[in-house]
């Protein structure tokens, strides 16, 4: 069904094509969230709106039951970073909300996120934000066949430093996606240009960079998902599936395949 290079699992066309249905599956779940978004409505709620889309897609949430996961999104608030569990809480105007999803459809797999605030941000907010969404951006334009995984890192590093100081979580990180969510290869958020496996058509990836206000370091909490920042201060958390392709990157869960923002950083993406 597939090939493999180093563990890598590299895919065929047409399961690209699978995982690009799955990939819009979650770009619709993220935009029926955002909309949701309000002050008093629960992560809980959220999280339902997301479940509903990606069923009546005829796809299956990733996320929920993996290694015992309880929900279908991860949905991270304030000073969590990633793997927050949707529950009661009610969302508070000026909340910043990380808001993580994943399908499967037909076997394959889509994962993206998008940090939202709860209301108009602030300027801090708003600057954190877009240094994180851009960091992503540039890891993606170095999503190219010829490259090697290390130039992805060091774009997002580079673009994420050059932004300001915010600290840049090293332990987490992006990673293979495609007939598993989580696969080989892992994609740090810090790295060295011209490292690691060389970037080959068919490979898909996860590039997800996550900056704080404050210090790079995490704390997980008691119930074992829950990610923190050690001092307590805002995170964001930004992420896209990307297919490798003879013709350019192509994001797989952006609406128009990325080909906006990739095009802006002189990128150029399949037709």
């Amino acid at each position: 069904m597939f090939r493999r290079r180093d563990d890598i699992e590299l895919k065929t066309a047409e399961q690209i094509e699978l995982m690009r249905r799955a990939g819009l599956v979650v770009a619709d779940a993220l935009a029926a969230m955002t909309r949701a978004l309000s002050p008093g409505v629960t992560t809980k709620e959220l999280d339902a709106v997301a479940e509903e889309v990606i069923r009546s897609a005829g796809a299956v949430p990733s996320f929920l039951g993996y290694h015992g996961f309880p929900a279908s999104t991860c949905l991270s608030v304030n000073e969590e970073v990633v793997h927050g569990i949707p529950g009661g809480r009610r969302l508070q105007a000026g909340d910043v909300v990380s808001m993580d999803c994943g399908a499967i459809y037909e076997g394959w797999h889509g994962d993206s996120a998008v940090t939202v605030t709860v209301g108009v941000p602030t300027a801090e907010q708003a600057g954190l934000l877009a240094a994180c969404e851009d960091a992503m951006w540039a890891g993606l334009a170095k999503a190219v066949v010829g490259g090697r995984l290390g130039d992805i890192s060091a774009a997002v590093e580079q673009a994420a430093r050059g932004r300001g100081a915010y600290g840049v979580v090293e332990g987490y990180g992006g990673h293979g996606i495609g007939s598993q969510m989580h696969m080989d290869p892992h994609v740090p958020n810090v790295g060295r240009a011209g490292r690691g496996p060389h970037l080959v058509a068919g490979m898909a990836l996860a590039v997800e960079p996550m900056l704080t206000l404050g210090t790079h370091a995490v704390e997980e909490l008691e119930d074992g998902w829950t990610v923190v920042t050690a001092d307590g201060r805002l995170s964001a958390h930004f992420e896209h599936t990307v297919a490798l392709t003879a013709e350019g990157p192509w994001v797989l869960t952006a609406p128009d395949g990325g080909r906006e923002r990739l095009a802006a950083l002189g990128v150029s993406t399949p037709a």
